[in-house]
């Protein structure tokens, strides 16, 4: 598992690391609506400073809800970065609440499902919702499971994702340059894997497939890793909650079928089910990354 993107993405060190840590620590005390309240304005200030990061979510909700109108797009837009604000304040609870509070606030629907058919190795499939780290937070709780993560610039922010992710059990987290042997030895030995492929990452190892009609540059290891360990296909969409009530986290059925010999058409259908959750909560998605920052050949991009 990446390091938090909502977290990365929005600075969670506007101010100076450490400050923006303690700030944190102090805001992880208040009941879960006081901090959705402020995550919540924070995120509607963010929303209206023009730069970057909101020229990359307006262009993202204009290709891939293209019947959308603006009106319904700019509240999109600011919802986004609100959710991704309550996130980044929410990780307080996630890196120093006892566990008994952390189960409270993030629950799981359908534990039973959590396995598959109990008798194959698993892959989560956990696209990149803003309840991510949470969700995979709390499956720690109840199992020992593999994630691959890339450090953080930011040498806090890194130390303090690796503490969240370990607080209570010994997960093996695997670093991004480590490749897919350590990757494949977890599947082998029945850890699930908590695996977030839905990010641009450019040419290596990707292929071409639409999300939202539009061609982006997809990893393809989904298929080719439940092909080489027998693994079954679980996804996996943690909610967040208005109002502070809290986060969700709910397994799909195991995918059949999967993979198939057509690995291009395996790939589509990953994207095809991540467009169907986030039809549900568009604004929970992670549009502050450039999904189509890989165009193909001759192509300009659409962020220019």
């Amino acid at each position: 598992m990446k390091p938090a993107d909502s977290v990365n993405l929005l600075r969670l060190s506007l101010l100076p690391a450490w400050l923006g840590v303690g700030a944190l620590w102090l805001l992880h005390w208040l009941p879960l609506s006081l901090q959705a309240a402020i995550g919540n304005g924070l995120g509607w200030l963010l929303s209206l400073l023009p730069g970057k990061r909101r020229h990359v979510v307006a262009t993202n909700l204009a290709l891939c809800f293209p019947d959308s109108s603006p009106r319904v797009r700019r509240r999109w837009l600011r919802q986004t970065f609100q959710t991704s604000a309550r996130a980044m304040i929410e990780h307080g609870v996630l890196w120093w609440a006892p566990e008994a509070r952390l189960r409270r606030l993030v629950r799981i629907d359908n534990p039973d499902a959590a396995l598959g058919d109990g008798t194959r190795p698993v892959i989560w499939l956990a696209p990149h919702f803003v309840g991510l780290d949470m969700g995979g937070a709390r499956l720690s709780m109840d199992y020992k499971a593999a994630s691959m993560y890339a450090p953080a610039r930011n040498p806090v922010s890194d130390r303090l994702m690796l503490h969240g992710r370990s607080r209570f059990t010994s997960p093996k987290l695997i670093a991004k340059h480590e490749g897919i042997k350590p990757v494949l030895r977890a599947l082998k030995d029945h850890l699930p894997f908590y695996y977030l492929p839905d990010q641009d990452q450019g040419r290596n190892n990707a292929v071409f497939v639409p999300f939202f009609g539009v061609p982006a540059a997809t990893l393809s290891a989904l298929p080719r890793l439940a092909r080489l360990t027998g693994a079954q296909v679980v996804p996996v969409i943690t909610r967040q909650l208005p109002g502070g009530q809290g986060y969700t986290v709910h397994f799909y059925p195991p995918w059949d079928s999967f993979p198939s010999t057509d690995l291009e058409a395996d790939v589509a259908r990953m994207n095809a089910f991540i467009e169907d959750r986030i039809r549900e909560m568009p604004p929970q998605y992670l549009w502050l990354h450039r999904r189509f920052k890989t165009r193909p050949t001759g192509e300009a991009s659409p962020y220019a």
